[in-house]
């Protein structure tokens, strides 16, 4: 299977990136739909999710990520202490396969170079949320720190260590 994951600047951040700039994120699901039909996820913030969410498949799953510890903001109350992750397909589980949670309890990341840098544990349950398996691939659309392939390539091996 091929999946994709996503993880643009939210609607309205685009300034805090070197492109200072908006991504389209109409042609960014058009082509999540069109080019990823094993399945996507699509990371948003919880203000750009009134903006992303009408914008997909009616089948569209809401996951979380929710951070224990995360940066406040001056004067802004209550804090942004999670993130949505809109998931479209994956592969199917069966009823002997383990149940995955719709949310994931992590702690951001510090000092990685990039906003919004995700944490190892984070692309983990991704994986697991896509239902992920040795041979598949994956996309990583805004690569930023380099983290979800690098976890990706990590996954791939070690599946196939654990492979007979």
């Amino acid at each position: 299977m091929k999946f994709a994951y996503a993880d643009p600047p939210y609607p309205g951040c685009g300034h805090l990136y070197s492109e200072k700039k908006e991504v389209d994120h109409v042609a960014l699901v058009n082509s999540l739909v069109a080019n990823y039909p094993d399945g996507w996820a699509l990371s948003t913030s919880s203000p750009g999710l009134r903006i992303v969410l009408p914008l997909c498949p009616p089948d569209i799953r809401v996951m979380a990520w929710v951070k224990p510890f995360a940066i406040f903001k001056p004067n802004v109350n209550p804090g942004y202490c999670w993130e949505p992750v809109l998931v479209h397909g994956g592969r199917r589980r069966t009823r002997k396969d383990p149940t995955v949670r719709d949310f994931i309890l992590a702690n951001i990341t510090l000092k990685k170079g990039m906003v919004g840098a995700k944490p190892v544990t984070f692309c983990r349950w991704l994986f697991d949320v896509l239902g992920a398996q040795g041979g598949d691939e994956l996309d990583d659309l805004f690569p930023g720190s380099g983290i979800v392939s690098r976890e990706w390539t990590a996954f791939m091996d070690r599946v196939a260590g654990a492979a007979p």
